[in-house]
């Protein structure tokens, strides 16, 4: 997926963001790394011996930039560890005319939530081509059409066209 984000969204904006492109429903739990620190949901009693949390929705993307290119690493779903790269380029002044965050392409349909990671979404794919397969009419009643190779752009707009329109809302409001 390729987006272009405002720099002064938080990380739980763009977890928010990320949620919308994959069309998933934002039910597990999701930090991002940027080398050995950790941003996402502070919780409390978090003293198992880890890495301190920062809190994802105080943390501005222009505070973790870098120059030419920032990578930061995005996890969603702990348990099944759907781990994105995420690439910053092209930072640039936000055009006053367009509205953020936009979409600019992207392909393929992302995997199905709760599929059990890369290991299981690989497992339904292949229960999934093969009528054979012992798991094959529970993978197809499951996934209920999923089609890897689709790509339904629209709907993606439209998710990333709803968060624009609550972010340029809340601007208004607090204007």
């Amino acid at each position: 997926r390729q987006l272009e984000v405002s720099t002064s969204s938080t990380l739980k904006d763009l977890h928010i963001l990320i949620q919308a492109a994959m069309g998933w429903a934002n039910q597990h739990l999701w930090e991002f790394r940027v080398g050995r620190q950790v941003y996402g949901k502070p919780m409390t009693g978090d003293a198992w011996g880890g890495p301190t949390i920062v809190n994802a929705g105080k943390v501005r993307l222009a505070e973790l930039l870098k120059p030419r290119k920032t990578v930061i690493n995005y996890t969603y779903d702990l348990g099944d560890s759907w781990e994105h790269r995420l690439t910053i380029t092209d930072v640039r002044p936000a055009d006053r005319a367009l509205v953020y965050p936009r979409f600019l392409g992207g392909e393929r349909a992302a995997p199905p939530e709760d599929c059990g990671g890369v290991p299981g979404f690989y497992a339904a794919l292949e229960a999934l081509a093969d009528p054979n397969h012992p798991e094959h009419e529970d993978i197809v009643d499951w996934l209920d059409g999923y089609d890897p190779n689709h790509f339904n752009e629209v709907a993606l707009k439209l998710a990333v066209g709803r968060i624009a329109s609550r972010r340029r809302t809340a601007k208004a409001r607090s204007s």
